[in-house]
């Protein structure tokens, strides 16, 4: 135990606010045992004995803390002495995920649909104002992981497939999160994860090895990082696979000559849950702890996440001559600043007394709403949507998740099992499809409500309950056969309306960490009640409230119209009812492409030209839905792309415009979006990518001409030599309003040398 009654250091140069924080970090630093130096770098559980994290483990930092647990842990953190406050972590990530009552936004992904930075800036901004009044001050948000291979579980928790609009929106979050500056109450750390490749492990499966080159990571997976890295995030967390057999936790060309050398980094890394750890008992690449600590510090690790071992490890490692004492000092330092930074010190910025008027306000909820609103993406309408009120419409609901509030939260949220102390967000602040269509529907419409068809159960895993390093191993999940009596039911009720809504999907035991899937189909009885619906001839709209895109049943190809919703949030099924019902436009673009089938994994837009044919001997290799389709309530049509010049130089701006008619009697939401392609390149190279786009209004029968601008700079490949160039030569811009090519016009120009003359 540490000795409560150690000398006051109330009158320390570390407390002495006139001066640098570069002064008051230094002078803590000397005054610090190596223990407290080590203790300083872990980030340890909450929900585990206290005392021990606090006066044995000297924790600088925690996770998973319930306001009563973070309430003993600060006052435990004042008996030690040097009283070094807490750095207190969470997975906000959209939204407070783990507060009750907070306000739940549309997943990352939900929130990519919407392909507008300003709007995701002001969901950060509101989610820190209430993480910032319960006591945290560090989010593990934003993901800028790159989604490829459907199968994997995380999807739902990345902004797509496509880099620059991860980047374009990625940056906006940092932004939200750390407000005008870390002195701001209202700022909180934002972290880039996961630190980098991570989601392209093999087969889609969570955390193995990700057999990825130099020079793919570069072209691909590095540039929304780098960008956010020089724009200001103050951390990075780091994945858990390993590359080229190296743990990314230990991957110095990664962490040492990139994110620290080339990139210039000074910010803070933090490991992933138990990187340390895992390898020792997973990855089997170091003997003991001891040399796992030493590895970790050596190669730039500042706070390791739940690694407790980490503590008895790094202190053995100096023991044994692994590791010497200064080597932690860098880690330490950087820690210290933020802290410093933070005004921790001053004020430890506890949960706030009025944290009740600052979480989940009306303001927020509304935010909610609107995000929700644009985040929606109609992809099939045969003129059945928007619904016409009348008398006595008659509206047969059905599916297992039109009334599922947890579910349409996805993961994240309360209920989906991170978190020990919270079961769910309060039921009343939720409204799910069914209660959406009640709402909005004529006061004498008739809305019945059918399940139609269960899900999943849940089995035990047979090699055993528990992880070596203790945590639980997910349930396996076993797909629910079609139950005819829910069908009949359901079917029933289609039969005597006038319109079916079906809401269909996956649930949170299917999506997550080590929840990676091997097929994409709708699972149990939905694609049964979805065959049985489609037949009785009533129009069906089908309603996808899913973490990622499914692979769609045949019957789907006769609904009435599509509606793709992701998880979106607490005001999600009020958005949906809204669009069904014309109260707003369809606004939202997909982030990332359908598959027709898993075997086509992995699914993208932008892939390397080159190969024998352009399809599967048994199925095209044309995605069911591409990246950036989305359709509207009217029709749209796009004309006369022209250049402002067609010869440019490297520091020039490519200008375009093209005209966006809207013939319908609706208004237009569209998202105008612009390509480049390398016509000829040195290396083999994607033949689109995406570099701009803007959205627009267009109202009913005009045109609207919109202005797209591109950096020459940014019409880059990596060459042979991984490095990041513009290959002088002819090119072509393709703007229209998907990644299709037959939705997109195309203009030639050629790149030069230098800047020509304007």
């Amino acid at each position: 135990m540490t000795d409560v009654h150690s000398p006051d250091t109330r009158s320390a140069a570390y407390r002495n606010t006139d001066l640098s924080v570069a002064e008051r970090v230094e002078d803590l630093l000397a005054r610090m045992t190596l223990p407290e130096k080590v203790g300083q770098m872990l980030q340890l559980d909450a929900r585990d004995d206290l005392t021990h994290h606090v006066h044995e483990r000297h924790v600088g930092s925690l996770l998973h803390a319930s306001q009563e647990r973070l309430l003993q842990a600060h006052r435990l953190t004042q008996e030690t002495r040097l009283q070094i406050p807490l750095l207190v972590g969470e997975d906000c990530i959209h939204g407070h995920s783990f507060w009750p009552g907070a306000t739940i936004y549309p997943t990352q992904l939900g929130m990519a649909g919407t392909w507008n930075a300003d709007l995701v800036e002001q969901v950060a901004r509101a989610t820190a104002v209430e993480v910032a009044a319960t006591g945290v001050h560090w989010t593990f948000s934003p993901v800028l992981c790159i989604a490829r291979d459907l199968r994997w579980g995380r999807v739902n928790e990345t902004f797509g497939e496509d880099p620059y609009l991860i980047g374009e929106l990625a940056s906006a979050m940092v932004r939200g999160y750390q407000g005008e500056g870390l002195e701001d109450p209202t700022a909180i750390l934002a972290t880039a994860k996961h630190f980098a490749g991570y989601s392209e492990t093999q087969g889609g499966r969570d955390a193995s090895e990700a057999d990825i080159s130099r020079r793919k990571l570069r072209s691909w997976f590095l540039p929304p990082f780098e960008r956010v890295a020089r724009e200001g995030c103050r951390t990075f967390m780091l994945g858990y696979q390993s590359m080229d057999g190296v743990p990314i936790t230990i991957n110095d060309w990664l962490l040492s000559e990139v994110l620290r050398g080339e990139w210039n980094y000074t910010g803070t890394l933090i490991t992933d849950w138990d990187n340390v750890g895992r390898m020792v008992w997973e990855q089997q690449v170091q003997p003991d702890y001891a040399h796992a600590a030493a590895a970790a510090v050596r190669a730039g690790n500042d706070l390791v996440m739940t690694t407790p071992g980490f503590f008895e490890g790094a202190l053995e490692a100096v023991e044994r001559g692994l590791l010497r004492p200064d080597e932690v000092d860098p880690a330490v330092r950087r820690i210290l600043t933020l802290k410093f930074e933070l005004g921790l010190f001053e004020n430890p910025r506890l949960p706030r007394e009025d944290v009740a008027a600052v979480v989940g306000t009306a303001q927020h909820t509304e935010l909610n709403l609107r995000v929700a609103r644009e985040s929606l993406v109609l992809l099939e309408n045969d003129g059945t949507l928007p619904l016409t009120p009348r008398p006595g419409l008659r509206i047969a609901v059905a599916g297992p998740l039109a009334d599922d509030a947890q579910t349409q939260l996805g993961d994240w949220a309360g209920g989906s099992g991170q978190a020990g102390w919270l079961d769910g967000q309060p039921r009343e602040m939720i409204t799910t499809v069914l209660d959406g269509l009640r709402a909005i529907a004529p006061a004498d419409a008739d809305v019945t409500y059918s399940p139609g068809a269960e899900i999943l159960s849940l089995a035990a895993d047979p090699e055993g309950t528990h992880f070596p390093d203790g945590q639980p191993r997910p349930p396996i999940v076993v797909p629910a056969e079609p139950d005819p009596q829910l069908i009949d039911e359901a079917v029933a009720s289609a039969r005597e309306a006038d319109v079916v809504v079906a809401v269909v999907g996956d649930r949170i035991e299917t999506v997550g960490e080590g929840r990676s899937t091997a097929t994409l189909e709708l699972l149990g009885g939905q694609v049964a009640m979805l065959e049985a619906l489609v037949e009785t001839g009533t129009p069906v709209v089908v309603v996808l409230v899913a973490s990622k895109p499914p692979v769609l049943p045949r019957c789907l190809e006769q609904a009435a119209a599509l509606i793709w919703a992701a998880n979106p949030g607490m005001q999600g099924g009020r958005a949906v009812a809204e669009l069904v019902f014309g109260a707003i436009e369809p606004a939202g673009r997909l982030p990332l492409s359908f598959a027709r089938h898993a075997g086509q994994q992995p699914t993208y837009y932008n892939q390397i030209r080159g190969q024998h044919g352009n399809r599967y001997a048994d199925l095209t290799q044309a995605p069911a839905y591409a990246f950036g389709q989305g359709i509207g309530y009217t029709t749209v049509r796009y004309s006369d792309l022209t250049l402002e010049r067609e010869q440019v130089g490297l520091e020039d701006t490519l200008v375009a415009e093209i005209t966006v008619h809207n013939d319908g009697d609706r208004p237009a939401h569209e998202v105008v979006q612009a390509y480049v392609c390398d016509l000829v390149t040195s290396v083999s190279w994607t033949d689109r990518e995406l570099k701009a786009f803007r959205r627009v209004v267009v109202e009913p029968h005009s045109a609207a001409r919109v202005r797209i601008e591109v950096p020459v700079r940014e019409c880059t490949i990596v060459d042979a030599q991984g490095r990041r160039v513009v290959e002088p030569g002819a090119f072509e811009l393709l703007v229209g309003r998907s990644s299709r090519t037959q939705d997109l016009q195309r203009a030639g120009f050629t790149v030069g040398t230098e800047a020509l003359p304007a």
